[in-house]
């Protein structure tokens, strides 16, 4: 009785306050779950994931690439105030295992522009990001975007490299799950970017029913559980390969034929093998790209259209999966130049994003990022104001406008909505 008494009273109080009771009954945490090919909230409420990508915690740099010049409070505000909710963030192991043993290689940051960092090592800059993020009513999903940190460090085709194993690499995902498992800012976890390489390569990726040391779909479950293990509420975003064979029976044999996709974008396998967690939060994840970053794609050749897409390549790589409600999809890059031919992509992708809802995380906000280009000019603080105009009607945004966040108690940015 006592405890009722409590609940009416605080209910009694709310409305007093002016508060609705829809509000009142919000729930205070942002955790999100799957439902069919939904990702929804604690209310069972439909959400959507359109966000960017900022990179540097991969490449050496060991924070966000830019704040050697913009400022890094500014820059997050910007995001937000542009409609982005989410922010992925690639990661290395090899940084988050220094991170594990308390050691923190020194970030490259201009003080002049953010004096508020001076003292502060690269964790605790990523401490301050979050609470940008939480203060601006963004969330953040976390890619292991490499083991090594280098530029190029996502071209090693799986997620063990040199000496960083795949004990280091679960290692990486459950010390980070762990450590903000209270934290709802960071939503999920992008256990891997790109598992990719030819059947012909030294070392390649591949999915099947396996226990194999190079099958990303057994490796996946393992990682995903182990983040689910540390918290149960994150979300697990889960790529797929470069290749798989047209006839399961055959397996990966250098004489077997196969069906081909971009790094990442073969889920054809989880039709017959898919990913296994012991928590409703797997989202299945691809990146899609037109002629400017893979010109040599059969499916971007001649004259391609948005129908000869999603027959010949959307939809058996992994549209299918979303059709089919399976499970949520979630186009953790996509991008490029608004010239030529891939223009002329771009445009189908974000008429794909638009028409079926989809969740994504557009690549980049770099401009630093040679093959795509990136939102923010060389400056690192204006915006390429062609670029975001494409970009900015695939955003998650009311009829009149107004862009949703993914936060219950947050607005967006200066003049955004919380989550409906």
């Amino acid at each position: 009785m006592k405890w009722r008494a409590l609940g009416l009273t605080l209910i009694a109080g709310l409305a007093m306050s002016g508060l609705s009771a829809q509000a009142a009954s919000r729930p205070k945490s942002d955790w999100l779950h799957t439902k069919g090919n939904r990702i929804v909230d604690a209310r069972g409420k439909t959400v959507r994931i359109s966000g960017v990508n900022w990179f540097g915690y991969n490449t050496g740099t060991n924070t966000f690439d830019g704040v050697w010049t913009a400022n890094l409070d500014k820059t997050v505000k910007s995001v937000a105030n542009h409609g982005f909710n989410t922010i992925r963030v690639p990661f290395s192991v090899q940084l988050l295992k220094a991170w594990s043993q308390k050691k923190y290689p020194q970030a490259n940051i201009n003080l002049s522009t953010n004096a508020a960092l001076k003292g502060k090592n690269s964790l605790q800059i990523w401490s301050r990001f979050l609470a940008d993020c939480q203060k601006d009513g963004l969330k953040v999903i976390v890619d292991i975007h490499s083991a090594k940190s280098d530029p190029q460090g996502q071209n090693a085709p799986l997620w063990k490299a040199g000496r960083y194993t795949t004990k280091d690499y679960y290692a990486a995902l459950s010390w980070l799950a762990k450590r903000y498992k209270k934290n709802d800012t960071i939503i999920g976890y992008d256990l891997k970017n790109e598992p990719h390489g030819m059947v012909t390569d030294s070392s390649y990726a591949k999915w099947d029913g396996s226990k194999a040391a190079n099958n990303w779909r057994y490796i996946a479950a393992k990682a995903g559980n182990k983040v689910l293990k540390a918290n149960p509420h994150a979300l697990v975003f889960v790529e797929g390969v470069q290749v798989t064979p047209k006839k399961w029976a055959t397996g990966y044999k250098k004489s077997a034929q196969y069906n081909y996709a971009l790094w990442g974008a073969n889920l054809r396998g989880v039709a017959k093998y898919p990913v296994k967690l012991k928590k409703r939060q797997l989202v299945y994840s691809i990146h899609d790209y037109g002629p400017s970053v893979a010109p040599g794609s059969s499916w971007v050749q001649g004259n391609f259209t948005y129908n000869s897409l999603m027959k010949s390549y959307w939809r058996p790589n992994w549209y299918y999966i979303h059709a089919n409600k399976k499970a949520p999809l979630y186009l953790g890059e996509w991008g490029g130049y608004l010239s030529g031919s891939n223009l002329k992509w771009m445009k189908a992708e974000r008429k794909l994003i638009k028409t079926h809802k989809l969740n994504f995380t557009y690549w980049c906000l770099n401009n630093n990022s040679a093959d795509t280009g990136g939102l923010l000019n060389s400056d690192w603080t204006s915006w390429n104001s062609k670029l975001y105009r494409f970009v900015k009607p695939a955003l998650w945004q009311s009829k009149k406008g107004q862009f949703y966040g993914l936060d219950g108690q947050v607005k967006l940015g200066t003049s955004g909505l919380r989550k409906p």
